[in-house]
């Protein structure tokens, strides 16, 4: 074990060993264990070294058990076992054939869909990312000896319920049901429609997934109280998920960090030197690529930049995922529930580095100027259109109709516009009169 090298050089990213790059500093919420340069960032004893690039894998008993008799496999409908195929996977397929994983196509990651506004059309839509988010997860979960398609089929899960315009949309979506005393969450709508409103099968409702998914899909980015949420009581809210659900928060922040600061500098809305100033772990791998590829186009410079970043977010969680287990001596799944905190976290250094990345991104891309109109406008189109509904229920759907007597007609209404489309609901929004 070479237990002297940093993460970075470990990883096979510090072309310079002995080059002094930027400083990353920590903050009162977020402290580092020292303030160093970012290529001699030390790793405490307890951590293990990468070997040959990988990781030994945890405990084979923290993993979340597949086997068909388990707990966690349990679905609402029994079914008979697959013959060659495992109860996740079979999961993972269902949220990929289901018609609300298709419209993410259209819904916003950061730039509208919509193609009046012009923009590129590689830019990520919330689908892309979602893939993104997936392929990160499972390269998680197969390191640390993991169940991987368990893996899988959360993270292609986890953004189901969002509703258009991204962060934007939901706020909005959010603010219309409050007055009239409910509340919009996309883990708890992406519940219902798992549970329900995704209908493809003769014997039930539903997509009819099992427990450990629809447990992931409750509590990989927050906790619940039973007292707040009784109707959420089957999923262990007193106990902590397993770690493939845990997981999946970071891999979902790996993800977008990443790719939104390419798409951000793709649009012009963020400049490479703003980037470069603001973001000392860029920096330090930007500085690196154009040492070692000084002949390559700038575009492709950045690209191998952020591929160093996200592999450095993703080696330190793995790593510090892998360290905490280890502290905490667990050897089963029962012993992850019940730690203290939730083990998925990233390691003080890195964290500092990625709330840095963060904080930079809301300030100059999600909050930029440019953004707050297409904001303001996403608002403006939901909450007139969620009027627009309540006023005359009558315009939507039948089968949405049909809920109106036992969810209320505010639910309903919030139920219809959170499966929009970008495209779509501001199409409807101008039939309905919207300007």
């Amino acid at each position: 074990m070479n237990a002297g090298l940093s993460i970075l050089q470990r990883t096979g990213f510090c072309n310079s060993p002995g080059a002094q790059g930027p400083v990353i500093q920590g903050t009162e919420k977020h402290p580092v264990r020292r303030s160093v340069p970012f290529w001699g960032i030390t790793r405490p004893e307890s951590m293990t070294a990468l070997k040959n690039e990988s990781v030994a894998p945890l405990p084979a008993g923290v993993a979340a058990s597949g086997r068909p008799d388990g707990e966690l496999v349990r679905r609402v409908h029994a079914e008979p076992p697959h013959a060659y195929r495992t109860p996740f996977a079979r999961d993972a397929a269902r949220v990929l054939h289901a018609r609300a994983f298709r419209r993410l196509a259209g819904k916003t990651q950061v730039f509208t869909r919509l193609p009046a506004e012009g923009l590129s059309d590689h830019f990520r839509s919330r689908l892309t990312h979602t893939l993104e988010v997936t392929q990160i997860s499972r390269t998680l979960a197969a390191a640390l000896g993991l169940n991987v398609e368990l893996a899988e089929a959360l993270a292609l899960v986890h953004d189901i319920g969002h509703p258009p315009f991204g962060h934007a949309g939901e706020k909005a979506l959010d603010r219309a049901l409050r007055g009239n005393g409910l509340s919009f969450d996309h883990n708890l709508h992406a519940l219902r429609i798992v549970t329900w409103f995704e209908e493809r099968y003769p014997a039930f409702r539903g997509l009819n997934l099992t427990l450990a998914v629809r447990e992931g899909i409750v509590k990989h980015s927050r906790d619940y109280s039973v007292a707040e949420h009784p109707e959420l009581k089957e999923y262990f809210l007193d106990e902590l998920p397993p770690l493939e659900a845990q997981l999946i928060d970071l891999a979902d922040e790996i993800a977008y960090l990443t790719a939104d600061l390419d798409d951000g500098l793709d649009s012009g809305v963020i400049a490479l030197d703003q980037v470069r100033e603001a973001v000392p772990l860029f920096r330090g791998f930007h500085d690196a690529a154009l040492a070692g590829y000084p002949h390559a186009a700038p575009k492709v410079v950045v690209y191998e930049a952020l591929r160093r970043v996200l592999n450095v977010l993703v080696t330190d969680l793995i790593e510090e995922v892998r360290a905490l287990v280890t502290a905490l001596g667990a050897t089963t799944l029962d012993e992850i529930r019940h730690a203290p905190e939730r083990l998925a976290t990233l390691s003080p250094q890195i964290e500092a580095a990625r709330m840095g990345m963060k904080d930079f991104l809301y300030a100059s891309l999600y909050n930029s100027p440019g953004q707050e109109h297409v904001h303001a406008q996403a608002e403006k189109v939901i909450v007139e259109l969620f009027d627009f509904l309540m006023a005359e229920p009558g315009l939507m759907p039948e089968d949405h109709q049909a809920q109106i007597p036992t969810e209320g007609l505010a639910r309903t209404v919030a139920d219809y516009i959170a499966g929009m489309t970008d495209s779509y609901i501001v199409q409807l929004w101008e039939r309905c009169g919207g300007e």
